[in-house]
């Protein structure tokens, strides 16, 4: 043989499993439908097996199958997933659909085997970034609030530190009844009790401005109560943020706006990567910035009634004409936030398991502001705040926080035996301090500072899981155990800022109020699902919970759902559930200056475990909330782009934690009380507590319709209906300690009960028009916010008679309902190329504000004019028309 030969039957040999092995080589493409554009990290896998790839940034991918035929899974987050038989190597273009599939896969829900939208028993949301960026808003909760009917985040204002956090909740039951999850472990709450006038009083959230859209990949939000799973704050629902993983590129947004009033200045920019580690595993990454400018939207009375001072007054008549709104700033707070975020996953070697962790940094400093002190209200004799050769003009204190969130969890899964293993370990703690700036403490004369540290307050939990879930035929179970501890840390300010009366607007923490607490829980449960046919699913759960400080509580859940072919479900739900009282309304205690009916006083909050509270006036000890859950509805695919939801749902909470309304002294100025001696001992004039003193009745209807892609000529509509109706009673009577009702006192008084009942709207209708063409994207978004009440807390007898006739003398004639009203919000977006689009967001287009506030004669319901829009209910906010512009770059 020659040496030709020789050359080629060597290369033949060598280059023979190549070609083998090439036979088996599926390759193609992955596009959008609508768009025909390339679509990157697509998920290929080899059905039945772990053999798996994705798509490229060119949406490109190459898969060696096992043997022919061969079915590939395609799956991608925000589009419906398909299957591909293939009879022999080939190339291939899948064009995949977008919108919500009802076969998606949903983590949350159900812990003993992962479930579609389709298959779960109970309602679900799946929401992906795309959808939470198209809304315009700039976090995470104000996203929620445009995308999830029955979800209520509002900005505060002129409220201490909640005007930095913004108290949020489903269905209305309160931030406290709200768990939240990341990548399915619990989430730590915030520092933060909202001790201030606004929806959620008295409750602990958490901060959901600590997660940056950015490092999400979608949020599920389960609408049904879930304690029996979760434990402990799952009464409304289960909150789950999803975190990319491994993505095929950079990206990079920039986004910038400010309100038509030319105020409320805002920019942020955010970049998100992921670094492929040793072939199968990830670390993606999220670096981000935002910051924002205040807003004011402040009423201008020119008078000030609060101090019975005219806009003639021979003094302060000139003060009053120059500072029309009485020097009010009224709006949104400045806020300045950085964050850093990872997650991160490291597949076994032989595939059967993975090392995982995940968490992040968020930093932010906030300004908001307190109620002006004109130069009639507080003095400045030693020249602290104004110059000695100028006028005095007054001034008006800054409350100025410094939040830290931090979280981290790592964790390993593996499969042995058949059976799924889960151990993991989370860490998470938000800290805040405050400062009071540009104010003096009268008491300390020229020697006072004019800023303040006045203390602060922290909240960790530090948590071990281990989780256990087997499918056996048509039986499919769980088994998991977590340990938990919480810390609760309360700081005391600088002497100054609490000495004598204290700081102007917030006196600091004292050395009393100062506290380290922290007790331990443990929880066990059980969970499982039988599926005797096709179509019929049972479902079971249970879990026994025990705490430290105050005992335990066993919960169960059962659920039900049958199959309607391929093309929806019935579902059903009952369950037990319990919220254990937060270490911070345990043990949260302050002095707080309060401005009522022209007189300024200071107010006391006393803890649950101080004598005082307990032994003098007979306050038992907290206890936890229990709660009762059903749920019904169906989803329907009427067809394939059009897909139906409703649910019914009824929650009941028995002896639910509330802070108390002011306690104060009575009308008999010839005796006194008990209370009226704890008052004098401690020099205050009024009180408040918490306590287990209501039961709520919550009962609401859900529904969801989504119409896409619907065929307009050149281009492609997408449309969603979502709707939430709701309403929440007290039950009952409020039960109150038998000292303070034996000595008429009403410890939750008509306005605190609206706080539960009527501050959030009882309906919002969300509809929602998405049109492609071509390279463009045009989005019009209307959102109903249905009407709020406010409720007088008594007879109006704080007011005075101002000249305009006599005041009203029913407790009704002095309560408000605030009508409701729809914002739209208008996107048009372009994709000039794959690396680069650009977005323009119009929200709030047409300059909607809520009602103004109408004082029907008594003074105190807008402090004298110095609120025009509602500030203790809440709708939407009163920012008005808000334009941004932001671009996204990809490599």
């Amino acid at each position: 043989m020659n040496y030709q030969n020789q050359l080629t039957l060597t290369l033949s040999l060598l280059l023979l499993p190549l070609g083998v092995l090439a036979q088996n080589v599926v390759t193609g493409t992955i596009t959008e439908a609508s768009s025909n554009s390339p679509l990157p990290g697509v998920n290929i896998i080899e059905k039945g097996t772990s053999n798996g790839t994705t798509s490229d940034f060119e949406g490109e991918f190459s898969i060696n199958v096992s043997a022919f035929p061969a079915t590939l899974v395609v799956t991608f987050v925000g589009y419906n997933s398909q299957e591909i038989t293939l009879e022999a190597a080939q190339q291939i273009t899948i064009a995949l659909q977008d919108g919500v599939a009802l076969d998606e896969i949903i983590l949350v829900g159900n812990r003993s085997k992962p479930r579609t939208i389709l298959d779960s028993p109970v309602p679900i949301d799946n929401i992906g970034l795309a959808e939470m960026k198209k809304t315009g808003q700039p976090t995470v909760d104000k996203m929620l609030t445009y995308k999830v009917p029955s979800f209520n985040s509002t900005q505060q204002t002129i409220s201490d530190a909640t005007a930095h956090f913004d108290p949020a909740d489903l269905r209305g039951l309160g931030p406290s009844r709200t768990l939240v999850l990341v990548n399915g472990k619990r989430k730590n709450q915030s520092a933060l009790v909202y001790i201030n006038d606004t929806p959620g009083k008295g409750e602990v959230g958490v901060d959901l401005k600590s997660i940056p859209a950015a490092a999400i990949e979608r949020i599920e939000v389960l609408r049904d109560g879930a304690s029996a799973q979760y434990g402990s704050d799952a009464i409304a629902g289960v909150i789950n943020m999803v975190l990319k993983k491994n993505v095929e590129y950079t990206t990079v947004n920039a986004k910038a706006g400010v309100t038509t009033e030319g105020d409320g200045f805002n920019y942020a920019v955010d970049l998100n990567t992921a670094i492929t580690i040793e072939e199968r595993g990830f670390l993606n990454l999220t670096v981000g910035y935002y910051e924002q400018e205040e807003t004011n939207r402040a009423g201008e009375p020119g008078k000030d009634v609060l101090f019975g001072v005219e806009a003639n007054d021979p003094t302060w008549g000139d003060w009053l004409a120059n500072n029309p709104d009485l020097g009010m700033t009224i709006g949104q707070p400045e806020l300045k936030k950085f964050d850093l975020f990872f997650n991160s996953g490291l597949p076994f070697k032989n595939e059967k398991g993975e090392f995982y962790t995940f968490g992040g940094l968020t930093s932010r400093t906030g300004k908001s502001f307190a109620l002006y002190r004109a130069p009639y209200w507080v003095g400045d004799p030693h020249n602290l705040l104004h110059d000695a050769n100028s006028e005095y003009q007054g001034f008006q204190p800054t409350f100025e926080t410094d939040v830290i969130d931090n979280n981290i969890t790592a964790g390993v899964k593996w499969e042995l035996a058949g059976f799924n293993f889960d151990l993991s370990g989370t860490f998470g703690r938000n800290a805040i301090d405050y400062e009071v700036n540009n104010t003096l403490n009268v008491d300390l004369g020229a020697n006072s500072p004019t800023s303040f540290a006045v203390g602060g307050y922290s909240f960790s939990n530090t948590l071990a899981n281990f989780d256990i879930s087997r499918t056996v035929g048509a039986f499919s179970f769980g088994l998991g155990a977590e340990v938990k501890k919480e810390r609760f840390n309360s700081e005391a300010g600088q002497p100054e800022s609490y000495t004598g009366s204290g700081a102007q607007s917030f006196p600091g923490l004292q050395p009393k109020n100062a506290v380290r607490a922290e007790r331990e829980n443990y929880g066990i449960y059980s969970e499982i699902d039988w599926e005797p046919t096709d179509k019929l699913l049972l479902g079971a759960a249970l879990r026994y919970e025990d705490f430290s400080d105050f005992g335990n509580n066993t919960s169960w859940k059962v659920n039900g759902r049958y199959l309607l072919g391929d093309k929806g479900a019935l579902r059903a739900s009952y369950s037990t559930g319990f919220r254990a009282p937060s270490l911070h309304q345990i043990y949260l205690s302050n002095i707080q200056t309060l401005v009522s009916g022209g007189t300024v006083s200071n107010q006391g909050t006393f803890n649950n475990v101080d004598p005082i509270i307990r032994n003098d006036l007979g306050v038992p000890q907290l206890s936890a909330e229990t709660s009762k859950n059903i749920s019904a509805g169906i989803t329907y695919k009427i067809k394939n782009n059009l897909t139906v939801s409703a649910d019914f749902y009824n929650v009941k909470v028995d002896d639910r934690v509330l802070f108390t309304g002011e306690i104060g002294f009575d009308d008999d100025n010839m005796s006194t009380n008990p209370v009226e001696q704890v008052l004098l001992n401690n020099s205050i004039t009024s009180l408040k507590f918490f306590v287990n003193a209501v039961n709520t009745n919550t009962s609401g209807v859900d529904l969801v319709v989504n119409y896409r892609k619907i065929d307009l000529g050149p281009g492609q509509l997408n449309t969603t209906l979502a709707a939430n109706f709701n309403d929440t009673k007290i039950e009952g009577k409020i039960d109150t300690p038998d000292l303070l009702g034996s000595n008429g006192y009403e410890i939750f008084n008509r306005k605190e009960q609206a706080r539960i009942t009527s501050s959030r709207p009882k309906s919002k209708i969300l509809l929602g028009l998405d049109y492609n063409l071509n390279q463009w994207n045009f989005g019009l978004n209307n959102t109903y916010f249905g009407s709020v009440t406010w409720r007088h807390a008594d007879n109006g007898l704080n007011g005075a008679d101002l000249g305009d006739g006599p005041l009203p003398t029913n407790d009704e004639d002095y309560d408000q309902t605030f009508k409701g009203k729809v914002i739209t919000d208008l996107v048009i977006g372009y994709e000039f190329n794959k690396s680069l689009s650009a977005n323009i967001f119009v929200n709030n287009l047409l300059n909607v504000y809520p009602d103004e506030v109408d004082t029907k004669g008594d003074f105190v319901t807008d402090l004298g004019g110095r609120f025009k829009y509602p500030w203790e209910v809440s709708q939407f906010g009163f920012s008005g028309t808000v334009i941004n512009a932001s671009a996204t770059f990809k490599f």
